[in-house]
């Protein structure tokens, strides 16, 4: 003989999460930090309140160059920042942002959409102990990164 068992339907209400999330922007840098301000407004309300995300800016929670550290090492949950801040650390970082001499804002919304980007960067952000979703674009970075002052043509 077979039994079919099943559990009776309860209604359940979505549990409350809140997470903190640290800037790596000042809040005078509206255009930048405000993006993460309406991320976690987007995020309140598409689940009516239930998922809170508290933005901290630069500095308020740990120094901006240290968000996605602090992330890792689990001291807030999520952060706002710029992969390029880490590259020092190692150069695969420079995949998920705009580089000098790269490709202009629509380029890098190509690759990252459409041409596999953002998984590739996520399979490296998984050795990191993290995981990515865009959060905007500023476009090409003029000019370039260099270890020591370029004042003349020989620099």
């Amino acid at each position: 003989a077979t039994a079919a068992l099943a559990a009776p339907a309860i209604a359940q209400s979505n549990p409350k999460v809140t997470w903190r999330l640290a800037s790596s922007f000042p809040k005078s840098l509206d255009t930048i930090y405000g993006g993460a301000e309406v991320f976690s407004k987007m995020l309140s309300e598409a689940t009516d309140g239930n998922f809170q995300v508290q933005v901290f800016a630069a500095g308020e929670l740990v120094p901006g160059l240290q968000a996605a550290d602090a992330t890792t090492a689990g001291t807030v949950e999520a952060c706002h920042t710029v992969a390029y801040y880490y590259w020092g650390k190692d150069p695969t970082w420079a995949l998920g942002a705009a580089v000098p001499f790269s490709l202009n804002a629509r380029g890098i919304n190509a690759w990252h959409y459409h041409g596999g980007g953002i998984d590739l960067f996520n399979e490296f952000l998984a050795t990191q102990g993290l995981f990515g979703l865009p959060g905007g674009n500023t476009g090409v970075q003029m000019g370039g990164w260099f270890r020591k002052e370029i004042n003349t043509v020989a620099d």
